[in-house]
């Protein structure tokens, strides 16, 4: 069966146009319009072993606030489609991954509800501006969004760090790798990985 998935936005403020593929093996194209934010995603990709391909535009003149949030809602209502009925997955996935100064871990559960938990960077990175145009903060807003939409439970700890850009491409790579092993097929797990019979 195929984990595939694409979708489309528009707003006043954004347009996008995303695909995905669970089972793919890293390979995307990323165009948002806001340079970190496409080196994220191609991060997440690459990590997670997906195939992401997206395509994103809008009124990044006032902030990019927009068009990366409405990007990772997207992104997160694609992983839900492409999920199915979560059928046959690990369901649970962790990581810990580091990048020199940087140490974070990511645990995913693919529970059906949302939460997110996401603590430990350090004071004033929300207010820095990584490669001049992309706010520290934004960093959680991708995460709620993308926990949110697909109904993911997502905890992310910043375990140490100093560099905002290590930081920030650190919290992706360990959400990457968490998150692959939460949505890889297992071939032991019978149905639904629930006593709930349902995620």
């Amino acid at each position: 069966m195929s984990r595939t998935a694409a979708l489309s936005r528009k707003t006043s403020e954004s347009a996008i146009e995303l695909s995905i593929n669970l089972d793919g093996t890293g390979k995307s194209e990323i165009s948002t319009t806001v340079p970190f934010f496409d080196h994220l995603l191609t991060a997440f990709a690459k990590h997670s072993l997906v195939d992401l391909t997206v395509k994103a535009s809008g009124d990044t003149h006032i902030d990019v606030h927009h068009t990366v949030e409405d990007t990772a809602i997207v992104l997160g209502q694609a992983i839900k489609q492409a999920l199915g009925d979560k059928s046959g997955i690990g369901r649970y996935g962790d990581a810990t991954v580091p990048l020199d100064d940087a140490l974070v871990r990511a645990v995913v559960d693919v529970s059906g509800r949302p939460y997110l938990v996401h603590k430990g960077e350090p004071a004033g990175f929300e207010l820095h501006l990584i490669g001049g145009h992309f706010t520290g903060s934004m960093v959680r807003h991708v995460f709620e969004a993308i926990a949110y939409n697909a109904g993911l439970t997502v905890h992310v700890t910043v375990l140490d760090g100093r560099d905002p850009h290590h930081i920030a491409e650190t919290e992706i790579k360990a959400f990457a790798r968490a998150f692959r092993k939460a949505v890889e097929p297992d071939s032991r797990v019978v149905g639904i990985p629930s006593t709930k019979g349902a995620l």
